[in-house]
């Protein structure tokens, strides 16, 4: 099978440091193409992926601080996808509703992977207007607040299986993965450390979006001895940084629509505590690969009882739910639908 792969052109595939979407368009790109398909990834140059790559910006725009419009290199993507969509079985997107008015022309079957939230007002709008275009959702909860669109299947994200080693060892401190920002909720998980009475150590960005609240309100948290922030970390320290913890926590204070950490906590054997929000229920079992809890009190007590996590179970699980392999079988599922549909009108025009 041909496969275009469309992605966001914010950070390379995959990303050098933090980046959730990119992280899984370049697995799901590498494991495509490793199951026999023909992959083309278009990205920015600095990808680095076993597909073939199509580079349609010099390097990710996050490192490029002459870049003031971000809209502006999409559209030069959308249109190197356009000249050379005919080349394509199935056209795969993972810019969100950017690419609907494009792909939608192209006599080309198209999925559109969601990947952020679905409950701002706005999106009601673009749906009401794009209603047939096809998506994929990473959770069932992300649907909720827009349960009219054209929904094909839930696919969960899945990493490599050798990715990231587990460690079996109880651990030594709570860790806490991935951006600082209001609905991450970092300085609920320094109350959550401290009322635990564990250290904590977070690996994590700052947007500049966020820098205020990082500023203001956790960089006077993090004099305490007990409290270490390391900054962002790529997946080659995630093996140490998630192993060597007693759990990863996630007290998100938005609906997450997937939560890549989670899964990353648990391919390396570590339990995740997290609040009930969100995709939150469907990856975490409860009282297996760790605790779902409602408040900061349930969370501190949660680290209290890691001792009934079998850490060796959550590594297993994680093999059984959450590989690239997965999530690859699952797409392929999807377009070979998509291509079966649309052949009949393909062969009738």
């Amino acid at each position: 099978m041909k496969i275009a792969q469309i992605a966001p052109l914010m950070e390379a595939v995959p990303p050098k440091l933090y980046g959730g979407s990119e992280r899984i368009v370049a697995y799901l790109s590498d494991e495509l193409t490793a199951l026999g398909h023909d992959v083309t990834l278009f990205a920015s140059g600095d990808s680095t992926v076993t597909a073939r790559l199509a580079p349609v910006w010099p390097q990710a725009l996050r490192l490029d601080p002459s870049i003031s419009d971000y809209l502006a290199p999409h559209m030069v993507l959308l249109e190197a996808v356009a000249r050379r969509a005919r080349e394509f079985d199935v056209i795969h997107s993972h810019i969100d509703y950017v690419g609907y008015p494009v792909l939608q022309r192209l006599g080309v079957p198209s999925i559109t992977t969601l990947h952020g939230r679905l409950n701002l007002p706005v999106l009601q709008r673009v749906y009401d207007t794009f209603g047939d275009a096809p998506v994929v959702t990473i959770s069932d909860a992300q649907r909720r607040p827009l349960p009219h669109a054209n929904y094909l299947a839930t696919i969960q994200h899945g990493i490599p299986e050798l990715l990231l080693t587990p460690s079996f060892s109880p651990g030594g401190y709570l860790a806490f993965l991935g951006r600082i920002s209001p609905e991450k909720a970092p300085d609920a998980a320094i109350r959550i450390a401290r009322k635990a009475g564990m250290p904590l150590r977070i690996a994590a960005k700052v947007d500049d979006v966020d820098r205020r609240y990082f500023e203001e309100l956790i960089k006077p948290l993090l004099c305490a001895s007990d409290i270490e922030f390391i900054g962002e970390i790529g997946d080659h320290q995630k093996s140490e940084f998630l192993g060597n913890a007693a759990a990863l926590l996630f007290p998100i204070a938005w609906p997450e629509p997937f939560g890549l950490a989670m899964i990353e906590a648990m391919a390396c054997g570590t339990p995740v505590i997290a609040f009930r929000r969100g995709s939150v229920p469907e990856i975490v079992d409860d009282g297996i690969t760790g605790f779902i809890v409602n408040s900061e009190d349930e969370a501190a007590q949660a680290a209290a009882d890691l001792s009934r996590i079998d850490r060796t179970r959550v590594r297993q699980i994680f093999e059984e739910r959450f590989t690239a392999r997965r999530m690859a079988e699952d797409y392929l599922d999807v377009y070979r639908r998509l291509i079966a549909r649309e052949e009949p009108l393909r062969q009738a025009v």
